[in-house]
């Protein structure tokens, strides 16, 4: 394991980056502010150096709200959303501390939608960021890396991506919702009953329930 000293490089972080694309964006977004102590162990445990986009995000914010709190793409953690990227991962992605998984969930959504960066277990597309949609039930590549995601979310059409699911009046119900909550609907959205998404009705669960319910119910996937 590399020390956090190696990890954290001062001089040349990809939090430059990401600012950069901060000052461009198209998308509304909010940087949730990190706890020092949380965001050293996060880091420690992803072992991922500043110097990459993602080790920047672990490390300088407790996640990233775009679009009011939509999406939300992980970082150390923060009361806004309480779930940092490793601590999210463990039991998901990986058992045991240390132990590399076939995937990194890196980001979700409200509709209980997962993104995740692929190291073998969700298709052939290595080190692209896939999406499981609860309408599909299904992994998807979105045929891009890690940065190139955080740029999508940034100034990419995340509107067009989810046109089909916002409802009249969204905006508040997402703002009732915490970080570790997401929308769950009946008739379930992989249901051809949910086809009319007017007649969808939805109320907040928690987000490890929602993540093992439709993992356990798509086959493990």
């Amino acid at each position: 394991m590399k020390s956090l000293k190696e990890l954290i490089d001062t001089g040349n972080s990809g939090w430059k980056l990401v600012q950069s694309w901060m000052k461009e964006a198209t998308n509304s977004y909010e940087v949730l502010t990190r706890d020092p102590k949380r965001a050293d162990e996060e880091l420690l445990r992803a072992q991922i150096t500043t110097k990459s986009p993602m080790g920047a995000i672990i490390h300088q914010t407790g996640g990233i709200l775009i679009d009011g709190g939509w999406l939300r793409i992980l970082g150390s953690g923060s009361p806004k959303l309480n779930r940092g990227i490793m601590e999210w991962n463990k039991g998901k992605s990986f058992v045991k501390e240390g132990e590399k998984g076939g995937f990194l969930l890196i980001a979700d959504d409200v509709l209980g939608g997962y993104f995740a960066i692929n190291a073998g277990a969700l298709g052939d597309a290595i080190g692209q960021v896939y999406y499981f949609a609860q309408d599909t039930l299904e992994w998807e590549s979105l045929e891009c890396g890690y940065s190139d995601f955080i740029f999508w979310a940034l100034k990419g059409d995340v509107a067009q991506f989810y046109e089909t699911f916002k409802w009249k009046g969204w905006n508040d119900d997402v703002k009732s919702l915490n970080g570790n909550q997401v929308f769950s609907f009946y008739p379930f959205l992989w249901t051809d009953e949910a086809r009319d998404f007017r007649k969808v009705d939805r109320k907040p669960v928690a987000i490890d329930e929602n993540y093992h319910f439709t993992m356990e119910f798509a086959g493990g996937r």
